[in-house]
Parts: C-alpha cells; sequence; structure tokens
C-alpha cells in the first residue's frame, strides 16, 4: 500500500504497528476475505493512513457506464 502523505509505503506489519489493528485483519481486508470490518478497525486504518474513512472502505467505481446510477429522464403524460 501507499500513501502519498507518509512518502513511503506501508508494509501490513507497519500499518498494524501503527494503526493498533492485527496484521492478520488487515491482511484479510485487503485480500477481500474479509468484507465486514469492525468500526473500531476501520476508523484506527483511517487514522494511521491519515485519510477519512469512507474512502478506504467504499466500493469501486463501476468501470461500465451502463451499470452506474443515472438519473431517469422525465417523462410526460399528456
Amino acid at each position: 500500500m501507499h500513501f502519498p502523505g507518509r512518502g513511503k509505503p506501508y508494509s501490513v506489519r507497519t500499518l498494524a504497528e501503527e494503526s493498533g489493528v492485527s496484521a492478520g485483519v488487515i491482511d484479510k481486508i485487503i485480500t477481500g476475505k474479509q468484507g465486514n470490518v469492525d468500526v473500531d478497525d476501520a476508523t484506527a486504518l483511517a487514522e494511521a493512513l491519515g485519510s477519512a474513512i469512507f474512502p478506504l472502505f467504499a466500493p469501486p467505481a463501476s468501470p461500465n457506464p451502463s451499470r452506474t446510477s443515472r438519473i431517469p429522464n422525465p417523462t410526460s403524460e399528456e
């Protein structure tokens, strides 16, 4: 993982040390083996990375434009 504000990449071990979240939990989050993250762990990771929680755990944008949400055009029934 890279954190531009820190100037060098984090390893799972150093992120665990800085956040207080176990390396095992961080590894499961990174690999997608753990879908839900405890709010305390999420907060600790965000603080260690100098980030808000949302950008860390938000789903990626869909690469397929037809799958993005769109506001339907109003239709006139006159």
